[in-house]
């Protein structure tokens, strides 16, 4: 069996780890000329992390990251709100890793090209449109260093295109452009020095009005008694002025900074920390509303390609390298790679849409705006502020995005081409809001059923 997966993003370049793990050819291509170490920071929660190490990557991954030991939410002063331990804190068996996108991006290219050759990625090669035969898809692709257009023949077709995905186009032609819920994000990273306990992550504020969030990402800083911090600000634009979806625009520091001066925590100035940044990006905050197919014949989407959420409690990224190992893990046990598509979509599209949707209603910032309305001064204490059934709901505000609580379901088969010994560890999403859920349906329950239903 042969794939082409368009794309070479996380979800993508993990697709192509987790093919050739069970045996089969993959060819990736992507539109950029060069992968280049771009964008900024991301954070891999437990369950993702887990999958990576089943590759291969943990001692690399270590080697880049920061294993995110708690959260802490604080208004704009600086006062603590809650805060929760996360990954190896929380008791998970991996990390929570915090890193940069572009050196993950760059460590897992590497790792294809090892392990598939040299010729396994293909830049400057932009998917255009497949045509589908009982026994095989023909892509067109256009080759743009060159001008024209190849055709490559292979099994299936798995769209890993992100956001913009041209696969998910040519399958929904008339969706029109994404989802803008009228916040405006400018992100950078700036070196400065350890805030906490040098691997916290921190929200402040509320995205009622203006947030941040920041976290450190360089195991390299780190060992120089440094802290690189990917930092996010996030405020709600009141005249809603609407703007494409593009991740590397250059946002402007004098459009930033007045939403953040006199903002401090743990001794960090928060303007100093913006300022501080060589490059500011700048983007809305946008989604997709949920489809009900991702699989049409022997064409699949697969992470932001498809289900793309917004960047809240560190899901994007995450889902996508779970759709990975599903996907190589249905498709290695079909008898018609087909069928392995239709198994990956049975196992993932309903909770990977839940997510999707349960990141457009955070309880957790309704009680974080309650906190800016109540004490626009700050606070001593923040049971002064909030109710216990408040503070409550915060924890479980992000509990039900992040994925704080999963099921980790050990099957007894062999994992494929692993040998008889393996036992691989399958992680499911089963922090779902209550909307989402059947009549009160346990979230063990509801994940020991999203693996019976696609044959686990």
């Amino acid at each position: 069996m042969k794939v082409l997966v368009a794309g070479a993003g996380i979800g993508g370049l993990t697709t192509a780890l987790r093919l050739h793990a069970v045996g089969i050819d993959v060819l990736v291509i992507d539109s950029v000329t060069e992968l280049l170490p771009l964008g900024v920071g991301i954070n891999l929660l437990p369950h993702a992390t887990a999958e990576l190490c089943e590759l291969g990557l943990e001692e690399e991954l270590a080697g880049l990251a920061i294993p995110t030991a708690e959260l802490v939410h604080l208004d704009r002063f600086g006062n603590e709100i809650w805060r929760e331990p996360r990954g190896l804190a929380a008791g998970h068996d991996h990390p929570q890793y915090s890193v940069h996108r572009g050196e993950l991006q760059t460590l897992l290219a590497a790792a294809v090209r090892a392990r598939l050759g040299s010729g396994a990625i293909r830049t400057g090669m932009r998917f255009v449109a497949a045509r589908q035969y009982p026994d095989r898809v023909c892509s067109t692709v256009h080759d743009r260093a060159r001008d024209h257009t190849v055709e490559i023949t292979t099994d299936l077709v798995i769209g890993a295109d992100g956001l913009h995905s041209a696969v998910r186009a040519g399958l929904y032609p008339d969706e029109g452009a994404p989802r803008w819920n009228g916040i405006r994000m400018w992100r950078g990273v700036t070196m400065t020095r350890p805030f906490l306990t040098g691997a916290s992550m921190v929200m402040a504020g509320s995205n009622h009005t203006a947030k941040l969030v920041a976290y450190p990402i360089s195991a390299a800083a780190r060992g120089e008694g440094r802290a690189l911090v990917n930092w996010v600000a996030e405020v709600r634009m009141p005249d809603h002025t609407e703007q494409a979806a593009n991740w590397q625009r250059t946002g402007r520091l004098d459009e930033v900074l007045p939403h953040y001066r006199g903002w401090r925590f743990d001794g960090i100035d928060v303007g100093a920390l913006i300022s501080g940044s060589e490059r500011i990006l700048e983007y809305p905050m946008v989604d997709r509303d949920p489809v009900s197919r991702w699989v049409f014949g022997r064409v699949a989407l697969l992470g932001d390609a498809a289900h793309p959420m917004y960047p809240i409690g560190s899901n994007g990224g995450s889902q996508a390298i779970l759709d990975a190992g599903v996907l190589a893990t249905e498709l290695a046990r079909a008898a018609d790679p087909r069928d392995g598509l239709t198994a990956y979509e049975a196992a993932r599209l309903e909770i990977a849409n839940a997510v999707v949707l349960a990141n457009r209603d955070i309880p957790a910032d309704r009680v974080l705006r309650l906190v800016e309305e109540r004490a626009p001064q700050g606070f001593d204490r923040i049971t002064d502020v909030l109710t216990e059934d408040e503070l409550r709901a915060i924890a479980g505000g992000y509990q039900r995005t992040s994925a704080a609580r999963v099921s980790a379901v050990e099957v007894s088969e062999p994992y494929p081409n692993r040998g008889a010994s393996t036992l691989h560890r399958l992680y499911v999403e089963v922090a779902i809001p209550a909307t989402s859920r059947g009549h009160g349906e346990p979230d063990s329950r509801r994940g020991r059923r999203a693996h019976r239903k696609s044959g686990r």
